[in-house]
């Protein structure tokens, strides 16, 4: 199976949740760029990888998953996982999560359960905050804490170089930081501004980032006016190097430029296909680039 990796068309926190979470607004869209799982039927539930740096016990989300859906539906089989990584780790890019779905989907098939839509969605949450989007195929407007999905056809018509800066970003760091950095703001607002001003992030936006960037699609300078990441400003001011990254993308000629997610990949989009090869030719020299052409729509499941 492939497991896709995504990038994060904005990523708005609109506020800290009572069970620790934060409720947020992005869309998520798959990248030509995907992990190789195999599962083979075994009497006990074990994996192996091609990343001697990865767990692979109960830490690593593939075996997480597994275990969560033996027990749910008492099955007595097991699995042996084989993972040839290629998504980066700790890229802001999904990784994890989009293993862990496809290992739910593929044991579904290699265990003969059919579970509902709704039931699979909940094993995968218990997982990770992005692991329902990777259970259904296309693009996905995320609320909630990422589980409130709604799937949407979103026909990007840019060339995608997306640049792994080699450095590894936790999003419980990027999310501990943002919080800090908030409680400042906030602190500094109540001294300069009236009560009124301290009305929840949520109320500040009077259109979701779906709506903006389907509207604006073919207008990327505009959506780079309009379309932020709550955790860009914090991530480039942390770490040089993927600042440095983001820099150079503006440099050789994108048209919008971001960060995915908590980082510390970045992404900038192409109209002209001769400029995203040379950016990405030009960035392979340090970094780790995937390309995605214009209109990219991965492989479904079923059909590998």
């Amino acid at each position: 199976m492939k497991a896709y990796a995504k990038i994060n068309l904005g990523l708005r926190i609109l506020r800290q949740r009572e069970d620790g979470y934060h409720d947020i607004d992005t869309i998520f869209h798959r990248v030509d760029v995907w992990d190789e799982i195999c599962l083979t039927p075994s009497s006990s539930i074990t994996m192996t990888s091609d990343k001697a740096d990865l767990p692979t016990d109960d830490r690593n989300l593939c075996v997480q998953a597994a275990e969560l859906l033996r027990t749910q539906y008492d099955v007595e089989a097991g699995v042996h996982i084989e993972l040839k990584k290629n998504i980066p780790i700790g890229a802001g890019l999904g990784g994890g999560s989009s293993d862990a779905a496809a290992t739910l989907i593929g044991l579904c098939r290699l265990w003969n359960l059919q579970p509902s839509k709704e039931e699979l969605a909940s094993i995968a949450l218990r997982l990770g905050s992005d692991v329902p989007y990777f259970l259904q195929e296309g693009s996905a407007s995320a609320a909630g804490r990422g589980e409130i999905l709604e799937y949407f056809t979103l026909d990007l018509p840019y060339w995608i170089v997306l640049v792994y800066p080699n450095v590894h970003i936790s999003t419980a760091w990027a999310y501990g930081e943002f919080k800090i950095l908030r409680r400042r703001r906030m602190r500094l607002r109540r001294k300069n501004s009236p009560p009124e001003a301290d009305a929840p992030s949520a109320q500040k936006f009077k259109k979701s980032l779906k709506s903006i960037v389907l509207e604006n699609i073919d207008k990327p300078h505009e959506l780079q006016q309009l379309v932020n990441n709550d955790f860009e400003q914090l991530v480039l001011q942390s770490n040089e190097t993927v600042a440095r990254a983001r820099n150079e993308l503006i440099r050789s000629g994108a048209e919008f430029v971001q960060l995915s997610g908590s980082g510390s990949s970045v992404y900038g989009l192409y109209r002209d296909e001769i400029r995203a090869h040379h950016a990405a030719g030009a960035f392979q020299k340090e970094y780790g680039v995937f390309l995605t052409p214009p209109h990219f729509q991965p492989i479904p499941f079923r059909q590998q």
